[in-house]
């Protein structure tokens, strides 16, 4: 599962092609894993649950977080990048879909991505 993770990292590092008339950048991500699934948690400052969107299309999971913009401000310096985010990534058979969770507190998205039952591991006993 991490190396589907990462090579959909390595096709998502780049900005939206042009023809979007839109910038994205991409946040960084972690990827937990536990007993049940994954945990991937996305920085994403400045977006709050009105401006998220996580969708799951054709087994391709797609963040976008747009910022709040603060009315009638202009910045006098600036260290984070201006722009709202986008990142995509394949999801791998063993995920169950329909069951993906979601939730943001303070700029960080933790999205929960549950191992179908027949991928989890199971203890059989032996008689």
């Amino acid at each position: 599962m991490a190396e589907e993770f990462r090579r959909s990292h390595e096709r998502t590092t780049q900005t939206e092609p042009v023809e979007t008339a839109e910038n994205y950048v991409v946040p960084g991500v972690n990827i937990l894993e536990t007993r049940d699934g994954y945990v991937l948690e996305a920085e994403m400052p400045g977006v709050n649950k009105d401006g998220l969107n996580v969708s799951v299309e054709d087994n391709v999971l797609t963040l976008t977080g747009r910022r709040s913009a603060l009315p009638e401000a202009s910045a006098v310096y600036r260290e984070s990048e201006a722009g709202n985010y986008r990142r995509t990534f394949e999801l791998d058979p063993s995920i169950d879909a329909g069951k993906i969770s979601a939730r943001i507190e303070q700029g960080v998205l933790s999205v929960t991505l549950p191992k179908a039952e027949k991928a989890r591991a199971r203890r059989i006993d032996v008689n």
